[in-house]
């Protein structure tokens, strides 16, 4: 699973950080199976995460340490089973790299408003054994494409996640709360395991 935003510093590191901590607490140590990275289309490449998004990630209880921001390269497409970014335009440079990743690359909302409308019952089940939660995800990711063109947002712009670089921190919370909102129901999709609210 591939996050891509522009900078990599902000939208896709909140993301794949939050995706890989609620993934380590519904999985356990089958969370593995599922590898989590994110890129930026004008990367800042060595760079750590905006302390803004760090701190949203300390609200949340995910971990933003050691992470280091990287440009999208074509191994980062290529490699990557789904490809969710920030925006269409983001969408739009994943898809234009090639690599067949038309079918494995939506926005992060627009992936969760076609999950939401896919049966759990069809999917694979996520038992505990290796590759099979790898499986589900890729069974996933095929029904979702399927979905594609039939299920429209109400607009474009309900499809997108804004940017809060050097927004205050208030910006990045909403940013951080509209991300997390995106995710919950990918997460569950992914793993057949709803969150448990404390």
């Amino acid at each position: 699973m591939l996050y891509v935003c522009t900078g990599n510093v902000c939208r896709s590191p909140i993301a794949e950080r939050l995706t890989r901590h609620e993934l380590d607490h519904r999985l356990g140590t089958s969370a593995g199976d599922i590898l989590v990275e994110s890129a930026g289309t004008w990367g800042h490449e060595g760079a750590p995460m905006e302390s803004n998004a760090a701190e949203i990630l300390g609200e949340y209880g995910a971990d933003p340490r050691g992470f280091i921001g990287r440009e999208l390269l074509d191994e980062h497409v290529i490699g990557a089973d789904l490809v969710l970014t920030a925006t269409l335009d983001h969408r739009a440079q994943v898809i234009s790299m090639g690599h067949a990743a038309g079918l494995r690359t939506f926005t992060l909302k627009e992936f969760t408003r076609l999950v939401r409308a896919i049966d759990p019952a069809t999917l694979p089940d996520a038992s505990d054994r290796p590759g099979d939660v790898a499986e589900r995800a890729r069974a996933l990711v095929r029904a979702a494409a399927a979905l594609r063109g039939w299920l429209l947002a109400a607009t474009p712009e309900a499809d997108e996640v804004d940017d809060p670089y050097g927004a205050p921190l208030g910006m990045f919370r909403n940013c951080g709360e509209e991300i997390f909102d995106a995710l919950d129901p990918i997460v569950t999709a992914l793993t057949g395991v709803a969150r448990v609210s404390v």
